[in-house]
């Protein structure tokens, strides 16, 4: 799946990047530098809106993209690729707007003589025209607050606040580039096939941008529930809240996750639902982990009755895969959805078709309490548990995965823990020949 969303990504650019030059080839025989100016910031300000627009109707959360990019945590994935190709393009478009200017203010080039302007019979030509000046000024000062808010969504050094609070000023400067854009585009672009592409992303990207302002993402997945039990572990500084739900939700598989909401000021937050499903006990159970700003303190600010809004569920992380052999590997807070799995095959009938499977939990903190449920669970599921506490055991390896699991090159592998180890656990057992693009399997749980 990584590499369909690879495809997805750099297909994007190519289709949008050769129509617009296959409509525009007198961009290859410029008569001057300055000739440039014009058609460099059309071209990438087209692809900007639309990279822009793509990544507005990817923040509404839809369900039917899931199938194809394997889940929402991949769907958040290309989203920040189009963020990232944004920004770099809205940069790109500024100093086609400003360079020429400044090489003509150094004397690098010669001013340009304009001549009489045509003579505008169009009436729908000549009214955008006269919003002309303030969609220039409006998208200036646009240019700046989006790249401010790019790079503060971008920089894990920002506090995760910070990013939270100023993406929501996201959907409004869109849609003043979306006015920028329907204002100062090349008028007869509009009547190409390019026209109807770029004005149905911003259709669709506008939709997503007033979902968002209106507090609408997600709106027909919420449920409210109430917490009705919570267990703190203070050796792994991650606290268990058991949320009973109110009716409307569908119900879950072991491995998915949801957004939850204590605050509504804070809004959602996203966490793997640690449970299995039990339509005749409707309740979900979260695992949060101290690792940020928000999840910090959250043990003091939750409380038994409160209410929670839940939205969901999310994401493909699901198990299905048919391998009769499978590994496991949940590093750290990772170890949630093999939990909400072992708990989901503890309650299977005896004798249901299930795999062998081995679960590697690693671990740099320690709570007895916590590892002790851990391993009922696993005995329950019956389900071989190896626990490797680093500062005892030293850390995990693929190495090590292989040599307790001698079917490994027949099983499939279901990693969920930080990026940059799943990164390297997948690299190496590529090297080993291991078929990571169909039995890799990857939870990016990572939404910034």
């Amino acid at each position: 799946m990584a590499r369909t969303n690879l495809w997805l990504f750099w297909g994007f650019w190519a289709v949008l990047g050769f129509l617009w030059l296959a409509l525009n080839r007198g961009i290859f025989s410029p008569t001057s530098g300055f000739a440039l100016r014009d058609p460099m910031m059309q071209f990438s300000g087209t692809l900007a809106m639309s990279a822009m627009s793509v990544a507005m109707m990817l923040s509404l959360r839809p369900r039917w993209p899931e199938v194809w990019l394997d889940g929402l945590d991949k769907m958040y994935r290309l989203h920040k690729w189009l963020g990232i190709g944004t920004l770099g393009l809205v940069i790109y478009h500024w100093l086609w707007s400003e360079g020429p200017k400044w090489a003509v203010g150094f004397g690098f080039l010669g001013r340009p003589s304009r001549g009489p302007r045509p003579e505008i019979t169009d009436p729908v030509q000549r009214a955008l025209l006269n919003f002309r000046g303030t969609a220039e000024g409006l998208g200036q000062w646009a240019y700046y607050a989006l790249v401010a808010l790019l790079l503060i969504a971008l920089v894990k050094l920002i506090p995760y606040r910070w990013f939270r609070y100023s993406h929501r000023l996201m959907p409004f400067i869109y849609l003043v580039l979306v006015f920028h854009t329907v204002i100062l585009l090349d008028y007869g672009m509009w009547l190409t096939p390019l026209g109807p592409i770029l004005a149905g992303l911003m259709f669709a990207g506008s939709y997503a941008a007033l979902a968002s302002l209106f507090g609408r993402i997600g709106a027909g997945r919420r449920v409210v529930g109430e917490i009705a039990e919570m267990r703190h572990y203070p050796g792994v500084r991650s606290l268990e809240a058991v949320v009973k739900l109110g009716p409307g939700w569908p119900g879950h598989e072991a491995g998915q996750f949801a957004f939850a909401t204590s605050n509504p000021i804070e809004g959602a937050h996203p966490y793997t639902i640690a449970s299995a499903w039990n339509p005749a006990d409707p309740m979900v159970t979260f695992i949060a982990k101290e690792l940020g700003d928000h999840t910090t303190g959250l043990v003091d600010r939750l409380k038994v009755g409160q209410q929670i809004t839940v939205e969901g569920p999310y994401g493909r992380f699901t198990f299905d895969d048919g391998r009769p052999q499978q590994i496991w590997v949940g590093a750290g807070i990772g170890i949630t959805p093999f939990i909400a799995r072992l708990k989901e095959m503890a309650a299977l009938e005896p004798g249901s078709p299930r795999p062998e499977i081995d679960l590697f939990h690693t671990t740099r903190e320690v709570d007895e309490s916590a590892l002790e449920r851990l391993a009922a669970d696993a005995y329950a599921a019956n389900v071989r548990l190896h626990l490797l506490v680093d500062a005892k055991h030293g850390k995990l390896t693929g190495g090590r995965i292989r040599e307790a699991v001698p079917n490994w090159s027949e099983a499939s592998l279901w990693f969920c823990g930080p990026v940059g180890f799943g990164a390297a656990l997948r690299s190496d057992f590529a090297a080993q020949g291991f078929p990571v693009e169909g039995r890799f399997h990857r939870e990016l749980f990572e939404l910034r």
